[in-house]
């Protein structure tokens, strides 16, 4: 069951960005018109312990694709607007720049793909968006703290010449 705070924050993403589609964007060349806007796979964001609760996934316009970090409740800090800051997404980092709309607030955005021209479908996308979210949300290798647990690494002159430690 989804979050009814989460679900009304990316309704009000996803209308604002029709929206500018519908106006600001309008006519411009850089739009696709093969594409629309649609959000994709926005979930609770396990970022930084300091930051506000939010949710990150796709967002999908005509004119750019970008991964997004949105407040889960509104915030408005027209401080951060263009200003760089890195945040990890499962087990890479990146840089999210900052922005804000009257309509929804400050969010953070790292673009993925702008123009979107390489895409001759909004299925192929949506379907590329999944798949970036997939590959960032995939499970961090296990760590093993038990000493015993951990293959016996080479010696360095037996790594180079293919020799183990052992006869």
């Amino acid at each position: 069951m989804t979050d009814p705070m989460l679900a009304h924050r990316i309704s009000a993403l996803e209308a604002l960005f029709r929206q500018i589609a519908d106006t600001r964007m309008a006519g411009l060349p850089i739009v696709n018109a093969a594409l629309c806007v649609e959000t994709v796979g926005f979930e609770p964001f396990a970022s930084e312990p300091d930051l506000p609760a939010a949710a990150s996934g796709v967002l999908v316009t005509p004119w750019f694709m970008n991964l997004v970090r949105l407040p889960l409740a509104r915030e408005d800090e027209l401080g951060r607007v263009g200003v760089t800051r890195r945040l990890a997404v499962g087990r890479e980092h990146f840089d999210f720049i900052g922005a804000h709309e009257a309509a929804i607030g400050t969010f953070d955005a790292c673009s993925l793909f702008s123009p979107m021209f390489d895409f001759a479908s909004q299925d192929t996308a949506v379907a590329t968006a999944q798949a970036v979210l997939a590959r960032l949300r995939e499970p961090l290798p296990e760590v093993v703290t038990d000493v015993a647990e951990q293959p016996e690494r080479p010696a360095r002159r037996g790594f180079l010449f293919g020799r183990s430690r052992t006869p």
